[in-house]
């Protein structure tokens, strides 16, 4: 597989500190989006570890199932959710900490995603925007009960409030998302810094635009932060070339 990546955090405008953090390990196609909670720069600790950790513990190795590399994400974000949640009982200053996590696995023609809480993942696909995952918000809980529109929820008082994080418990349940992958997909995992600010329409047009993946990415964050720049931002964007490289050719990443 062939491609290009590109990321950036930018800690918005309302916001002093930036507690989203960002992992990309392009040699072997992993990535993390995790944004983090808690005071004392608690959160910055708590996102920083778990992508650090769900990198190192995420390890494929050729010929596993795809059984096989659902149950190593799931041990992957259980592990950092362990360790994380053991300083908050260790250190008094990190009570409380958590992060969400959304991890990226390029496999083979599939993509892989480990989530936890309501950092994104989307894909573009022949013009078509999809998101792939599911927030764990009060939110979201409302819109699937029907109390709540879309719409309704995208403004409600208690829209950053998520039901699940990492590192606030002693274990996690992280949903997982298994797909396929085509030349020129493009995937986005994204904290909800960027997502409050911009609706799925807003994403498409900027990301349909002709633009490189840098300036999409620019004008991704620069565009929530006119909307308000509410929380921190932080934006991974994948492109994929090619799936298969020609007979003899070693996969190339760019970016």
């Amino acid at each position: 597989m062939r491609f290009m990546c590109a990321a950036r955090t930018d800690v918005g405008v309302v916001r002093s500190g930036n507690e989203d953090t960002y992992l990309m390990a392009s040699d072997r196609g992993f990535f993390v989006v995790a944004d983090g909670m808690g005071g004392h720069a608690a959160g910055e600790v708590a996102s920083d570890m778990a992508s650090r950790l769900v990198a190192e513990e995420f390890r494929p190795v050729r010929g596993m199932s795809d059984d096989e590399l659902m149950a190593q994400m799931v041990s992957a974000i259980r592990s950092a959710n362990g360790a994380i949640f053991h300083r908050t009982i260790a250190e008094e200053d990190k009570r409380g900490m958590g992060t969400t996590v959304t991890a990226l696995a390029l496999l083979p023609r599939r993509y892989l995603i480990g989530q936890v809480g309501d950092s994104r993942a989307y894909l573009l696909r022949g013009g078509v925007l999809t998101q792939i995952t599911k927030d764990h918000s009060y939110v979201q809980e409302q819109v699937d009960a029907g109390r709540l529109t879309a719409v309704e929820a995208r403004v409600h008082p208690y829209a950053n409030v998520i039901t699940r994080c990492v590192g606030s418990n002693g274990d996690v349940v992280p949903d997982l998302y298994l797909g396929t992958l085509e030349a020129d997909d493009l995937i986005l995992l994204a904290s909800d810094g960027l997502t409050g600010m911009l609706d799925d329409d807003d994403l498409l047009e900027i990301l349909s635009a002709d633009l490189d993946l840098e300036q999409m990415i620019d004008k991704l964050i620069a565009d929530a932060n006119h909307r308000g720049g509410l929380d921190n931002i932080t934006t991974i964007l994948v492109k994929v070339e090619a799936i298969a490289p020609p007979t003899g050719e070693v996969p190339a990443i760019r970016g």
